[in-house]
């Protein structure tokens, strides 16, 4: 399946205002100007993939059917019923079919969304398994382990989450550096004035979002060093400039809350690491 969701990966919490989430108001003035490197493809999805993450289509069939499904349903049956089940009260054997079917399954796209629904779940063992999924082959699944720990208990985890700041994948770098954050806050400035040099744009991006919630004189010269860089990508100055403007202590308590805020996706996303898709 195509790029079709990306978790941000370093995304603000559901309760920030579009209006403050990296990139909003730029206007490329031409083609040249329009980022690529987003990890965005389009064109691969059939209609009946793009149908995968509507789960009113099993809304009627009981758990008993979702966890059948889950295991012997096609690509998309198997992709759809992994989110429904995350919708059901949390109980043994549903958390059990999620690992053991959803987490086990050969399509990287049911692995995601079964970790995201261990996530909506909680608990011990769909801790556990999430944790497991932070070696998985596929960067989006890891991306999405992330979310789960933080959703689930991002202090208890934070070790875990930690060790996930050297991933090779920018969305699971970005992820990490959000859930620290919000436990962490200031603590993190270094972290984040070594993400503000990272190889990924995406995680440079969210490093100077994440600064505005440092004061730290640190924290301003890099921001200063960055909405002043030529050679930067236009959406990390602008992103960098607004930083400079906020209030690191209200930028702060809009971090306190967790990826759990269902009332609410991200402004332009959906989720902790949703990849870029056509919703955005």
């Amino acid at each position: 399946m195509s790029d079709e969701h990306e978790r941000a990966e370093g995304p603000t919490d559901p309760r920030v205002h579009p209006e403050e989430s990296p990139g909003f108001g730029v206007d490329p003035a031409g083609l040249e100007d329009i980022e690529v490197d987003r990890d965005v493809t389009i064109g691969e999805a059939t209609p009946r993939e793009l149908t995968a993450t509507d789960v009113s289509r099993v809304a009627d069939d009981d758990v008993a059917e979702k966890i059948a499904t889950l295991r012997d349903g096609d690509d998309v049956e198997r992709r759809r019923s992994a989110l429904a089940l995350a919708e059901e009260p949390r109980s043994e054997a549903v958390v059990a079919a999620l690992a053991e079917h959803g987490l086990e399954d050969d399509d990287a796209d049911v692995r995601q969304f079964a970790v995201e629904a261990l996530g909506e779940l909680g608990g011990e063992r769909a801790a556990t398994a999430a944790m497991a999924c932070l070696d998985d082959p596929d960067p989006w699944v890891r991306a999405e382990a992330i979310v789960a720990l933080d959703r689930i208990d991002r202090t208890r985890y934070a070790a875990h989450v930690e060790a996930a700041l050297g991933d090779d994948h920018h969305a699971v770098r970005r992820n990490a550096a959000v859930s620290l954050f919000k436990h962490r806050g200031e603590a993190m400035l270094d972290v984040l004035l070594e993400q503000s040099r990272d190889e990924s744009e995406r995680v440079r991006e969210w490093a100077a979002h994440l600064l505005a919630g440092v004061d730290d004189e640190r924290a301003s010269e890099r921001l200063e060093a960055i909405a002043n860089d030529p050679d930067e990508a236009r959406v990390v100055r602008s992103t960098a400039a607004r930083s400079l403007d906020a209030d690191p202590g209200v930028f702060r308590r809009q971090f306190t809350g967790g990826t759990e805020n269902d009332a609410a996706d991200l402004p332009g996303e959906s989720r902790l690491n949703r990849r870029p898709d056509l919703r955005r």
